[in-house]
């Protein structure tokens, strides 16, 4: 049982370990679904429109499933969230090795969805209360790293393992990982918040004692601002984390194996993690809005090789510029969603995550068929009309709310 601890920054190094542990499994069992989509639709005979279901399905409890963790999280505690919905994880992950038909299997990855959900959420919140404003960017990159070794891990060794022992394999390789991980999280304890929220009577930040359940979520909606985030997260989702699904399909189409589409798309991993040590060292010096700016560039670049030709060379590419994005662009706003409506912090950034994913699902199902038809071309150029105005767009939003902010969101 975790209990909360005395100093909430003494042994920062250890815990932050265990929160990119926790980010970099379930990033792994999201990002592994991209490269089996094919050996999925081959091994049940389905058009690869229907094989994307199980992507589909998955993000789509990914993300409405946010508030419900998050507004538990505030009642029972960051890890004690976490450690339930991995006993859920587990089990969608067994569900998953064992589905006899298609439709089983996308069953058992809503479920297994739905309870990873809970997961980096809860480390962005757990970072939220533990480490001040001024700094927390860098805790939180540190986060996105983790989620860029995932990403790159799942997407590359995803396919090779399913061209080596099968889809059902990679399934319960994840499983087995979040039940190390479930044990391991005994030993993180509940975090102490670094910087209490402004006093709101007995609405006080804190564990949400006394808060009717829906509380937080009307504060959050309630706030101008908190709107735009969301909204840009659903943009953002959609044309980022929605369109990326495809660009491993989009090589086995042209003939490539599971392994080297993985391995290439396996790039955005990489990115992540290379431009996610720079946006660390560039945090408190480049201002935020300017951060934003930079994502969206690379967001826009990314999808031009692809359009051109899909290429394993423009692949890598798309996928590191996309990693260059996700680190600059996400990381921005995810900073900014942990600080819009501190006193309703886990519901803010479970709110934000709800978006992301709706918008991931989104894009999944509105980028089946013309996947289905082999127009990744098509594809790829409505990504790119779609990416410049959400660059633009969150770069003027963020740098109107540095002018208007109230001053404890200073950063």
């Amino acid at each position: 049982m975790t209990t909360p601890s005395a100093d909430p920054v003494a042994d920062g190094p250890r815990r932050l370990r265990l929160l990119q542990l926790a980010a970099l499994i379930s990033t792994c069992d999201r990002f592994a679904i991209a490269p089996l989509l094919v050996p999925v639709a081959v091994s049940f005979g389905v058009p690869l429109a229907a094989a994307a279901g199980a992507a589909g399905g998955y993000f789509l409890a990914y993300g409405l499933m946010q508030v419900v963790w998050g507004v538990l999280s505030d009642r029972i505690g960051r890890v004690r969230v976490m450690r339930i919905a991995l006993i859920g994880a587990v089990l969608g992950g067994l569900a998953s090795v064992l589905a006899p038909t298609l439709p089983v299997l996308i069953v058992a990855r809503v479920l297994t969805g739905a309870c990873t959900s809970a997961l980096i959420p809860a480390t962005l919140v757990y970072v939220g209360d533990s480490w001040p404003a001024s700094v927390r960017q860098r805790p939180l990159s540190d986060l996105l790293a983790a989620t860029a070794v995932g990403t790159a891990l799942a997407t590359a060794g995803a396919g090779l393992l399913a061209d080596l022992a099968g889809w059902r394999v990679v399934f319960g390789t994840t499983a087995a990982a979040a039940a190390v991980l479930l044990v391991a999280l005994r030993a993180l304890p509940e975090p102490v918040p670094a910087e209490p929220a402004p006093a709101r009577g007995a609405d006080a930040d804190g564990p949400a004692r006394g808060w009717s359940t829906l509380r937080p979520v009307g504060t959050v909606l309630g706030t101008g601002w908190a709107w735009v985030v969301l909204v840009l997260a659903f943009v953002e989702g959609a044309v980022v984390l929605g369109v990326l699904t495809y660009l491993a399909p989009a090589l086995q189409a042209g003939g490539s194996t599971a392994a080297l589409a993985g391995i290439a798309a396996g790039g955005y991993g990489v990115g992540a993690l290379l431009f996610s040590r720079v946006v660390r060292r560039l945090v408190g010096r480049v201002p935020a809005a300017a951060l934003a700016g930079i994502g969206g560039a690379f967001l826009a670049a990314a999808w031009v090789g692809p359009i051109v030709v899909v290429h394993p060379v423009t692949v890598a590419l798309a996928g590191l510029m996309l990693g260059g994005c996700w680190a600059f662009l996400h990381s921005t706003l995810q900073t900014w969603a942990t600080d819009v409506v501190p006193q309703a912090r886990a519901t803010a950034v479970a709110l934000f995550a709800t978006m992301l994913f709706l918008g991931s699902s989104a894009g999944t199902a509105l980028g089946a068929p013309l996947a289905d038809t082999d127009r990744f071309g098509a594809l790829f150029l409505a990504a790119l009309v779609v990416s410049v105005p959400l660059g633009v767009a969150a770069a003027l939003a963020r740098a109107r709310y540095a002018r208007h902010r109230p001053p404890r969101a200073q950063t």
